[in-house]
């Protein structure tokens, strides 16, 4: 189908979004339009869509889960137009009550989404509008090849040219073989569709008011009718179960990598990478097997990701590293080194040549340039100035209990292995802490802080307190030996 710009232009477009079912075969609480394809609602793909058409009218019809999905289209699109589907069911009910929504004598082009067939790009249905426009069609719809057409209505034809469509459950075994099926994404002439849905009834195996029963009277009443197909079936590809959901995510997930290849980031294993629509990635951005770049996250130049990586809205720096980490919300700055087995909460942010190493947890922290948290770690709440260096083992604790609150330290500090800062708590600039040190008050710049505790050693503790274990027997013929 062409998909070049539309010289349907001056015409007005209303654009019907179908989501009022309840997706039962996904067997969850969640609305089956909700159900996330790529980081973003299946509704919500079919909304960019729609938005990026410049309809003049976007109406989402509703009913399963009704606030919880009208709440997630009016978040994305505002202007859209909420209509509740009453108790007659049927797809052709749903478009009737949509018509309904829409201004008084409305006299464009409507088309007809839905919510569930994520994959349809804005361009496949400019060329569905064109053709409809030019051939002066009652209704023009797209059909796809598929190799197993069961459950879906079929496209009928004689001598090629568009007959009927018939749905699974009213055809005859002759019409099962047919392999070419609806794709349910329609243009209707708005004043033939009004008129045809006027006239159907719900005389059907399944007792519904079908819409394709409407293209039937606007060819009973004269009105012309085409069937277009697509050149790639899953661009019309329905979700109805979660086989179909991660078959749908997997296709897409396949073809927003190829893109960002072409765009010049390397991707070494593209089968176990996994990146989200809304995310940005620029040129020689490198992404090692494993790896899962979600949401909004953004990725400059030159940085490496990976293995065994998830980003969630994050933002990396060029030529920052990031090894083994899971991250969300997060700021790497440029040159910065993450992981391995770093663990980033929300609202951390690592300065320019910065580092947060192998086993270290952070979460609300700001650390600054050329400050490094090597290894076994954990920075909560915490503000860290520039070039300081935080000993191996060491923590903030930064909750009593009731409140949590913060620690600062300051640059060019240098913390021992095993320091305990016990916000709040502010560490001068230059400072030093001595090793397992428990700072609990402030230290002035240049001091160090130290926790002095004498060792003693308590003789013979293990073979009165212990009497018969391994220690103790270990114990005794080391103090036999040594009396010798």
């Amino acid at each position: 189908m062409a998909t070049s710009s539309p010289t349907s232009s001056s015409a007005e477009i209303a654009v019907v979004i179908l989501a009022a079912g309840q997706g039962t075969r996904m067997k969850s609480r969640r609305p089956k339009v909700l159900h996330e394809l790529a980081g973003v609602p299946l509704v919500g793909h079919v909304l960019a869509t729609a938005d990026e058409l410049g309809a003049s009218h976007i109406v989402a019809v509703v009913r399963h889960e009704r606030d919880a999905v009208a709440a997630v289209i009016t978040e994305q699109l505002p202007a859209t137009i909420i209509v509740d589907q009453d108790e007659l069911p049927g797809t052709g009910r749903a478009v009737e009550l949509a018509l309904g929504g829409l201004p008084a004598g409305f006299s464009g082009t409507v088309v007809v989404l839905s919510a569930d067939v994520p994959l349809l790009d804005a361009g496949t249905v400019r060329g569905l509008i064109d053709s409809h426009v030019h051939a002066g069609n009652g209704v023009t719809l797209l059909s796809a090849h598929v190799s197993d057409p069961t459950g879906f209505g079929r496209i009928i034809r004689s001598n090629g040219a568009f007959e009927a469509i018939v749905e699974q459950k009213d055809a005859t075994p002759e019409q099962l073989t047919v392999s070419e099926i609806n794709a349910g994404v329609y243009a209707f002439d708005a004043a033939a569709l009004t008129a045809a849905l006027a006239q159907i009834g719900t005389d059907n195996a399944q007792a519904e008011k079908y819409l394709t029963d409407a293209a039937a009277g606007i060819r009973a009443a004269g009105g012309a009718i085409e069937a277009v197909p697509v050149a790639d079936p899953w661009l019309v590809a329905g979700i109805n179960d979660r086989v179909q959901l991660a078959a749908a995510a997997a296709e897409l997930n396949a073809r927003i990598v190829r893109g960002w290849q072409l765009a010049g980031v390397t991707v070494q294993e593209p089968a176990s990478t996994w990146i989200d629509l809304q995310a940005v990635l620029a040129e020689d951005v490198e992404l090692l097997p494993g790896t899962q770049i979600l949401g909004a996250t953004v990725i400059e130049r030159g940085a490496v990701v990976g293995p065994q990586t998830t980003l969630r809205h994050c933002e990396i720096g060029e030529n920052a590293t990031v090894s083994r980490t899971d991250a969300t919300l997060s700021v790497i700055g440029a040159n910065a080194s993450v992981g391995p087995f770093a663990y980033l909460r929300a609202n951390t942010v690592l300065g320019e040549g910065g580092k947060i190493g192998t086993f270290v947890e952070t979460k609300n922290s700001q650390i600054g340039r050329g400050t490094k948290v090597p290894h076994l770690s954990y920075m909560g709440d915490a503000t860290i100035g520039e070039y300081s260096n935080i000993g191996a083992g060491s923590i903030t604790s930064n909750y009593d209990g009731v409140n949590k609150t913060r620690t600062t330290i300051g640059d060019h500090v240098k913390g021992s292995s095993n320091t305990v800062y016990v916000a709040p708590v502010t560490i001068g600039d230059g400072a030093y802490t001595g090793a397992g040190a428990v700072v609990r008050k402030d230290v002035p710049a240049g001091a160090l802080a130290i926790s002095v505790t004498p060792q003693r050693n308590m003789l013979g503790w293990v073979e009165q307190k212990r009497p018969g274990t391994a220690a103790a027997i270990a114990a005794a013929a080391a103090d036999d030996s040594s009396s010798e």
